[in-house]
């Protein structure tokens, strides 16, 4: 499946739902969001209806993202009869990391095969703050489950946040020293109603690299990847910076999005988007749907040209 540009289309990140668990600054205001209502969300059935097509389609990478997925009911069940697709290569998950202790051992059996993890800081005090609540510990019991039950390679993606944890770059490249774990520093991107706090907040990932001069380049082996590697010198797992903001990667995009409520977004920074559950619900024919939205995907997004989208990332999915 070729979008116009020529960029074969093979990932589909899904959310499952609009809510969380934690209440993030960067993702969305401080007073919180309006729910959707539960008629609104596709259901697991009608999710597993439209996944089927994509497959059928030749989308082979599959992550499941939220707000919080891991807050849907039925998530399990869900990736068992996914993971069963005989095209799907890949079944991955990102999560906040707060319930991955409880579900861990029973998403690996089901047919997850690895999990990110958002995890902004290693100091207690700041993440409650982040997060408005949230506690470091869970995540930390995830992050050592998750590796007993093998949902590897654990990635840890990392938003750099200008004075908040600017100062800690190097405790968290650290963590790649010992462990088969990628720390990927993620770039601040101004989305929905917190796109003020983080142009204030936001710092370029170049941080990375001046603050650890001792990094050694990887050799790309993903064209498609957004992250570019580097590693300690005798680091186990690797160091990945994602510049969205100061370091477009669209030219190799091979992703689409589908919300909760069922929209289908050819890029993050977009906000165009293609309603597949009304299509599902009105009987038209899914693949022709699907195929022609494709030949409209963007060749760029303009976030540099201060063009933000309006939704929160906790409505759209990581």
């Amino acid at each position: 499946m070729k979008d116009s540009f020529g960029r074969e289309i093979n990932y589909l990140r899904i959310s499952l739902t609009d809510r969380c668990n934690l209440r993030c600054k960067y993702c969305m205001p401080e007073d919180g969001v309006s729910k959707f209502p539960h008629n609104e969300i596709l259901t697991l059935e009608e999710l597993y209806e439209i996944i089927k097509v994509f497959v059928e389609l030749g989308i082979n990478k599959i992550r499941f993202t939220g707000g919080e997925p891991l807050a849907r009911k039925g998530i399990v069940e869900l990736i068992a009869k996914v993971s069963k697709l005989d095209k799907v290569k890949d079944l991955a998950m990102t999560t906040n990391g707060i319930l991955l202790k409880e579900y861990a051992m029973d998403l690996k059996k089901a047919g997850l095969n690895r999990v990110n993890i958002s995890l902004d800081t290693l100091d207690e005090e700041k993440y409650r703050t982040i997060t408005r609540g949230g506690r470091l510990n869970k995540v930390l019991e995830g992050i050592e489950e998750a590796k007993k039950v093998g949902l590897t390679p654990i990635k840890i993606n990392t938003v750099l946040i200008g004075g908040f944890n600017d100062d800690e770059i190097e405790a968290l490249v650290n963590l790649t020293e010992k462990d088969n774990i990628d720390v990927r520093f993620i770039e601040l991107m101004p989305i929905g109603e917190a796109a003020n706090w983080a142009k204030e907040k936001f710092i370029s990932n170049n941080k990375v690299l001046e603050k650890l001069d001792s990094l050694i380049a990887v050799p790309r082996e993903d064209v498609s990847s957004p992250a570019v590697y580097y590693k300690l010198p005798n680091g186990r797992g690797k160091v990945g910076i994602i510049n969205p903001i100061s370091c477009k990667f669209c030219e190799n995009c091979n992703r689409v999005r589908l919300t909760s409520q069922g929209r289908l977004k050819l890029c993050l920074h977009s906000n165009n988007e293609i309603d597949i559950k009304e299509a599902l619900n009105k009987g038209q024919d899914l693949k022709k749907l699907i195929l022609e939205s494709i030949e409209k995907k963007e060749e760029s997004h303009h976030l540099e040209e201060g063009k933000y989208i309006k939704r929160n990332m906790n409505q759209i999915g990581g």
